[in-house]
This record gives structure tokens, sequence and C-alpha cells, in this order.
């Protein structure tokens, strides 16, 4: 904040609120703030008045840093912002440099109206990415829950693969996937992940987002299956490809060059590499084969509400030259689509002085049953 002269932060991105304060509830569907000032040893937190006990169990603020809206404001002409920018101007802060995330998935263009209109003495500043850029580099215990996580990410993926069979109702085999990952490990519980899990088949293996169907599976069908164990909000996706009866011989090919290539990419990392250091690698190795791809083979990740687990800090493709460090987490994933099939297989990884620790241990190949 100082570097960038902000005088106030407000964050509405759930994931940079459990960041800065710990708050941790499924209410992020409604309005919610955090004010940071420089001159506050805390924050304050502002939601809805029925979430006050949220706050109170989940975050380290004291009582009177809780601060509630009534439910006037909830889904009608009120706004919480036009309440969020009179209670800064009783702190005193509704003049100057005010830094807002404008690209917050729960800021909505509504919102920025009421906020800009109201704070008409101040000058509002885009900050997205600021706090995204500090989570990048975790601490121990943050890395422990990645690993946790990893657990629970290798169980599921075990139980998927598993479940995953010629005649299965491809929801039957996407509610065994839930129930390891919200089962957890021996050690901790699981956790709902900010994304669910993506199990296209068949010719929906060229889409990399779909979800599952009522239909069942089919032999010689290709099946993806894109999944994140959860420990404390902290996530390690991963991903695997599984082929019901024997693969065709340009998926065999396929899945074999994105595996050489994911490899090439992730002997790359190391602490000074660049992020598009790391994507070279990758291009390096697959150039020349049948396997293109033009998107970014992977991103950083760690704290996740839905809609997404990725950080929104750094990419891993050309052009962006963030320098790994140690104890960045990143889940690279070169998925490529072709006509009627795709390839997926993924590695959540984090950056050690030695290079890069992958997080889970499920043999990296086509799956083939």
């Amino acid at each position: 904040m100082e570097a960038r002269d902000l005088d106030v932060l407000l964050i509405t991105d759930p994931a940079n609120m459990f960041y800065l304060s710990g708050y941790d509830a499924y209410s992020f569907y409604v309005p919610q703030i955090l004010i940071v000032t420089p001159d506050q040893n805390q924050p304050i937190w502002v939601g809805r008045e029925q979430d006050r006990t949220c706050a109170t169990e989940t975050t380290w603020l004291d009582y009177e840093n809780i601060v509630v809206y009534t439910d006037e404001y909830v889904d009608s002409d009120n706004h919480p912002m036009s309440f969020v920018v009179d209670l800064l101007a009783e702190l005193g802060r509704a003049t100057g440099d005010v830094g807002v995330e404008m690209d917050a998935d729960y800021f909505s263009a509504h919102a920025y109206h009421e906020l800009t209109h109201a704070l008409s003495e101040a000058t509002v500043h885009d900050v997205t990415k600021l706090v995204n850029r500090v989570r990048m580099v975790k601490s121990d215990a943050e890395v422990a829950c990645h690993r946790e996580a990893a657990r629970i990410s290798e169980r599921a993926m075990e139980k998927g693969i598993a479940a995953i069979e010629d005649g299965v109702r491809q929801s039957d085999a996407a509610a065994t996937v839930y129930e390891a990952l919200l089962e957890g490990t021996e050690t901790t519980g699981g956790d709902y992940p900010a994304i669910v899990p993506l199990m296209p088949s068949g010719e929906g293996t060229g889409s990399p987002h779909l979800t599952w169907t009522n239909e069942t599976y089919k032999e010689g069908e290709p099946v993806i299956l894109e999944l994140s164990g959860v420990v404390n909000r902290y996530h390690s996706p991963l991903t695997r490809t599984v082929f019901l009866g024997e693969p065709p011989a340009k998926v065999r090919t396929a899945s074999e060059i994105v595996v050489r290539g994911l490899e090439a990419a992730i002997d790359a990392v190391e602490p000074g590499v660049t992020c598009e250091a790391v994507e070279r690698a990758w291009r390096d190795e697959i150039a020349g084969t049948m396997v293109e791809k033009e998107s970014r083979i992977g991103y950083s990740t760690g704290i996740g509400y839905p809609p997404s687990w990725v950080e929104k800090s750094a990419s891993i493709r050309p052009g962006d030259t963030t320098e790994l460090q140690p104890n960045m987490v990143f889940h690279m994933i070169p998925g490529v689509w072709f006509d009627g099939y795709g390839i997926e297989i993924s590695e959540s990884f984090v950056v050690t002085d030695d290079g890069a620790d992958v997080l889970a241990d499920v043999p990296r190949e086509l799956i083939v049953k």
C-alpha cells in the first residue's frame, strides 16, 4: 500500500479476505468487504448482519472490528457500498487514494458505481493483484496445507479412476470423487473445492471445462478427471486422462508427447527462472510434434473459493517474466484438445531451492482400463 501511495485498501476477493483476516464462510454471494488502513493494527470486516458470528468464529479480529449492515441492504435498492463509504467517512478515510480490486469475481458493476459515486472526494485505484502477488510466496505452514491437500487429491484420483468403467453412470463416478474429496485422509477431513470436478468423456474431452452427465461411460472413449483436494482452503489440483479399452495410436502418441513436455517444463523449474522460461522448455520439447498449444500451461495456485482455485497472479506462458521463488506453488496443466478427444495430465508443484517438488504421487501417464 505504501509503494502504491494508498490510504485505504478495500478487499472483496474472498481468497484475499481469508488471507488477511481468516474469514471463511460461504457468504460471498452478498457483498462483504475488508477495509485495510495503515494506521490501524487490524482490518475492519464489513458484512451482512447475520454473518457476524461467521466473522467472530473464523477471524482473528476484535469484536469492534467486525461491522455489519442490516438486511435492508440485501437484494434491495440500498447497496452495501454506500454503507461502506459512510463507515469510511466516520474513520476520516473517505478522501485520498482508495485501492479497489476491480477484477474480483464478486465486485459487481453496481458495487463500483455505488462506491465511486459516494467517494466523490477520493481517487479510486485498481489494485486487482496487489494481495494476490503477496500471496504467491507461501509460508512453510501454507505449503504443508498444499501437501496435505495433495494426499486427498491422490485418494480422490485413485477412487475416481476405479469408478470409471464401461456402463457406469457418469454422475455415479462423480459422486465417488466427491465422497473422496470430502472424506479426506486419516489425518484431515476434506473441504469443498473451488471448482467442481471436471469429468468430460468421449467427444466432450475435446472441450476443457465440461463436467459430467447422466449418461454412462462407453468402451472406446477417453475420460478426463480434473480435481483438487482442499485443506484450509489451500488446493492441490491434479488431472489425469483415462481411456476405456485400447486407445487409438494418435491418443497414445499425444499423451506421450504431453508427458514429455510436462516433464521438461518441471525440470526447468528453479528459483530465479521466469515463468516464460519454464513454458519455453515445454514448447521446445513438443516442437515439431502433433501437439500444439497457444494458451498457458500453468498458473500459481493457493487459497481458493468458487469460482476458481487459480491465484490470479502468475501464469506459465510467454511474456510472464515473474521469477520463481521457493515456496511458490503452481498447477501445471498442459491440456491439449483435438477433434473428438482431449488429453490432460497435470501436476501441482512447490518451488524449492533444488527445483520443483511435485505434490501428488500418481502415475504420470495415460490410464488405460
